[in-house]
């Protein structure tokens, strides 16, 4: 009998461990509003990390995903209140929006791929790039303030995010679609086996006829679409995009796919790994505002050295794998 591979089933170890230590700490944490609250809020991340892990499977990287989200829900609501006075408080007014955020987040994917694969600039510097521009763009359409939806429209709006099945939410839902979408098309498609087969060796990859600039250009345009629908979910919580709007979702995207499994260096790709580790994020993030433990604001430093520690655990594999 072969042993368990502690890699694959470390995560979901650890995400077993955080749900009884969360009971343990307090008794709210297992209750169905919580569980709610928890799930949505990895809904929005979970998407645009399942993305993300096509793009670092494919051997890349996106560091502009925080400020495109922010960028697409400033453009999503200026084009539902311009198209407000001659469209009228409807769900026809509030579609152009989400088309104006899904169409942007695919062109928007398409722009990194192009000067990624075109032009053949690092990935790194790319997305550094357009993570800037995105950014300020944003923070200029709101004149340095917040950028507002129409009351109404808000309200109408608002079941998208707060609506559902039960207690089961429309962001969870969608997350939910999403995951087993790209789970299969990982495992089972022709393009999740040419994202991996480019992660592993591009040069081989190229020699087995396999269209490596055409393949990586998808995968971040299926990342930018991805974050795109976020932002469609996104919008009707708040009703409001700023400057400050998707502040490090890039560093949870890119640390759940890395907790998940997915191979930094790219050949490697699990999908439901990447679930799991978006999970884990939000119980710990969950966990430590129940619990009052550390600040809130060291989120940030904690989801930092998890992905150190994820890459160091990965690197010493290799190094094992390869003795």
């Amino acid at each position: 009998m072969s042993k368990p591979d502690l890699h694959t089933l470390g995560p979901l170890v650890a995400l077993v461990a955080l749900i009884v230590l969360g009971a343990l700490l307090n008794p709210a944490f297992l209750a169905p509003g919580n569980i709610t609250n928890v799930l949505a809020r990895s809904a929005f991340i979970g998407m645009i990390a399942v993305g993300m892990t096509f793009v670092i499977t494919a051997g890349g990287l996106d560091l502009s995903v925080g400020s495109m989200a922010a960028f697409l829900a400033g453009i999503a609501i200026i084009a539902m209140n311009a198209a407000l006075p001659g469209m009228g408080e409807n769900w026809g007014t509030i579609l152009v929006g989400m088309g104006v955020a899904v169409l942007g987040g695919l062109v928007a994917g398409y722009l990194n791929g192009a000067l990624i694969t075109k032009a053949r600039i690092e990935p790194f510097i790319v997305t550094l790039g357009t993570m800037g521009i995105f950014r300020s763009l944003v923070t200029w359409l709101a004149d340095g303030g917040t950028l507002s939806l129409d009351y109404g429209l808000r309200t109408l709006y608002r079941p998208v995010y707060y609506g559902g099945i039960g207690w089961i939410t429309w962001p969870i839902i969608t997350f939910a679609i999403v995951a087993f979408a790209g789970e299969w098309i990982m495992r089972h498609s022709r393009f999740g086996r040419h994202v991996e087969a480019i992660g592993s060796n591009d040069r081989v990859a190229r020699y087995s006829a396999i269209d490596v600039n055409r393949i990586r250009l998808m995968t971040y345009m299926l990342l930018g679409l991805l974050v795109g629908l976020a932002t469609v979910l996104y919008v009707p919580r708040l009703g409001s995009a700023s400057g400050s709007t998707g502040v490090l979702w890039e560093l949870e995207a890119i640390a759940a796919v890395i907790i998940g499994g997915t191979a930094l260096k790219g050949g490697t790709g699990r999908v439901w790994g990447t679930v799991v580790g978006v999970l884990i994020l939000s119980l710990i993030d969950n966990i430590l505002n129940l619990a009052d433990l550390v600040s809130p604001y060291l989120n940030g430093a904690i989801q930092g050295v998890i992905i150190v520690l994820a890459v160091v655990l990965q690197r010493e594999k290799r190094i094992a794998e390869e003795r």
